[in-house]
């Protein structure tokens, strides 16, 4: 259906953590609505939290030229969750009202929501509510289900592989066991991919349940082959014991069972920081123009998605509730079995 465009107003919101080329997707979507299409474009502060507290601003051509570049958002972000009960506190708020009431209130044609699992959870059940909606999907976790990628990914693996790579020249000038661990929630897609490419040995995710005892033997063996140091890869989200980080957790256990030397290094949050890379840049203008494009084509209730080289929008109400974890035989598990990288099983 194809809709006026001129004059229309639509907001724009990043929610939940921050990873680079969120600038670059406000930017998408500000000029082409601006340039393209004639509408105004209203930031919206903090997430979730700018439509229930009303902080928001025009925003205007000039003021999206030069973020490209950029690493975190203009906007700001915050984690607030307007459909979850908070049981402790008795004076509750009707945030999702608030929400809808704010909108209606700054005649609102549209709302782009920046942001992933949660975020995208959200904007499925503003949908619901009524609210015209498009999701954008943004994590350093490649974790939103529904597409191939989601911009902020490969700016991580970049970190996460640079790092690696930094930690060899370390680990075999000591002849230690390094293990490094990286983001991705629930997910094994960051530790995959930076564990790839930046050489690890041992590469332990979420979705394959590891045995530590094939791990020490693992690492046994290449020392006794001469292999001067060994670099161990651990998503955040492997099983572990609670209380520790998992490669605490992991550098212990080696340690313990094998005797080699070994040290753990946290990535932790300079993942999400920095400029975006080149191919987050491009991914990110592409989504933001994209879901400008379904707007003006009256297409909403849909999160803009990645199939192959291919845009498309894809229900929110499908997205919601569902997260993209690793295939236990996706191709790179099955290519880095052959060139003997260990995930930690029997395969």
């Amino acid at each position: 259906m194809k809709v006026k465009t001129r004059g229309m107003k639509i907001g724009i919101l990043t929610a939940g953590g921050d990873c680079p080329g969120l600038n670059a997707a406000i930017r998408g979507v500000g000029k082409t609505a601006i340039v393209e299409y004639g509408m105004k474009v209203y930031g919206i502060s903090s997430g979730f939290l700018g439509l229930i507290d009303r902080e928001y601003r025009e925003l205007n051509e000039s003021e999206l030229s030069g973020i490209l570049t950029l690493g975190g958002t203009i906007l700001g972000t915050s984690r607030e969750k307007p459909f979850k009960e908070d049981k402790k506190k008795l004076d509750r708020i009707d945030k999702p009202g608030l929400i809808r009431k704010h909108y209606e209130e700054m005649g609102l044609d549209a709302l782009v929501c920046i942001g992933g699992n949660g975020t995208q959870r959200t904007a499925s059940r503003l949908a619901k509510e009524g609210l015209n909606v498009i999701g954008l999907p943004k994590t350093i976790d490649n974790d939103v289900w529904g597409t191939d990628v989601s911009f902020g990914f490969d700016s991580a693996v970049f970190i996460a592989t640079d790092a690696i790579d930094r930690l060899h020249s370390t680990a075999n000038s000591h002849k230690r066991i390094m293990v490094i661990e990286v983001m991705g929630h629930n997910a094994g897609w960051l530790a995959l991919y930076s564990g790839i490419a930046g050489g690890g040995d041992v590469i332990l995710i979420p979705e394959i349940p590891y045995e530590e005892q094939i791990v020490t033997d693992y690492l046994v063996r290449r020392a006794s082959n001469e292999k001067p140091y060994s670099i161990v890869v651990v998503a955040e989200g492997i099983r572990h014991k609670k209380g520790k980080p998992a490669a605490q957790y992991i550098g212990d256990m080696i340690t313990t069972e094998t005797g080699l030397e070994t040290r753990e290094t946290i990535l932790g949050y300079i993942q999400r920081g920095g400029s975006p890379t080149p191919a987050d840049r491009l991914l990110a203008t592409r989504y933001g123009t994209s879901a400008v494009e379904m707007i003006s084509r009256g297409e909403f209730g849909v999160m803009v998605a990645l199939h192959g080289n291919k845009i498309v929008g894809v229900p929110l109400s499908e997205v919601e509730g569902k997260q993209r974890t690793v295939e236990p035989d996706h191709p790179f598990i099955h290519n880095s079995r052959k060139i003997d990288i260990c995930f930690g099983d029997r395969k």
